[in-house]
Parts: C-alpha cells; sequence; structure tokens
C-alpha cells in the first residue's frame, strides 16, 4: 500500500514534457491565425466608425442644411462651427456620442473632404501605414467604396 502512494505522486519528467510539447505544438498552430486576426478587426472597426460618422454628418445635415465643409471639418460634429455656414439649428450636444472625433484604429486622424470628389463628402482612413494608398492592412478604408 505504501508503494502505491509514493508511485502515484506526482507526474514523471517524461510526462510534464510531452504535455509542454503538446502545449508547443498548439501555441505554433493556433498562435498566427489568432494574431493575423487583429488586422481584420481594425479594418471592420474603421468600418464602424466610419459609419457611424457618416450618421452624424447626415443629423447635422438635417440640422443645418448641408455638410460640414473641408475647413469646419469633422470638428463641426461637436463643436458649433464659428466660419463658413453656421447652422441655425445646431444640437447643444454635438452629434457624436462621446463629444470627441474619434481616431482610426490606428491612432491616426479620419480623412475628410467636403464637398467630397465622390458624393457630397468623402471620410477615409489611410489603413495601418497611415499613407495614401496601399494593399493588404494599408489600403484605404473609404466611405464611397463601402456603400
Amino acid at each position: 500500500m505504501l508503494k502505491q502512494l509514493k508511485d502515484s505522486r506526482g507526474f514523471t519528467l517524461i510526462e510534464l514534457m510531452v504535455v509542454i510539447v503538446i502545449l508547443s505544438l498548439l501555441a505554433v498552430l493556433v498562435g498566427p491565425k489568432i494574431i493575423g486576426r487583429s488586422d481584420d478587426a481594425k479594418v471592420a472597426d474603421a468600418k464602424v466608425q466610419i459609419r457611424n460618422i457618416e450618421t452624424a454628418l447626415k443629423l447635422y445635415k438635417l440640422d443645418s442644411g448641408v455638410f460640414p465643409t473641408t475647413e469646419q471639418g469633422l470638428q463641426a460634429l461637436v463643436t458649433k462651427p464659428t466660419t463658413g455656414k453656421v447652422p441655425n439649428n445646431y444640437r447643444a450636444e454635438g452629434y457624436l456620442e462621446n463629444k470627441n472625433i474619434p481616431k482610426d484604429p490606428w491612432g491616426n486622424d479620419y480623412v475628410y473632404l467636403s464637398p467630397g470628389e465622390h458624393g457630397d463628402y468623402d471620410l477615409s482612413s489611410y489603413g495601418a501605414d497611415g499613407a495614401r494608398g496601399g494593399e493588404g492592412k494599408n489600403a484605404d478604408i473609404e466611405s464611397w467604396s463601402m456603400k
């Protein structure tokens, strides 16, 4: 009986090595798949933020009759503009939920142009590299191409 207790007290070195090998294999196989998805998540987040900003722009237009100009920028969605056409019916709480203009998922400002080259306004993120153009995670995310 005493001998049985001694034999069942812990793991052998071989058992521990097998467990470590299995965990290492899982990390090697699963890790890159999880890490690679973060870029996809950032692109999806940028698209959601662009849609939210577009909703705020439409609400602004409902109250003022026009979209903010390029000069007024997206700042017009959080504070009443003092240049250009100043809206008469500006909402005191602004048009963005947090009363601030979000940065894109890579920490850059969204690019806003009004009137735009593709419609009443152009709203875009330059992607991971923060520069116009690019492919993959560096590709631009543009409001007019999401419609």
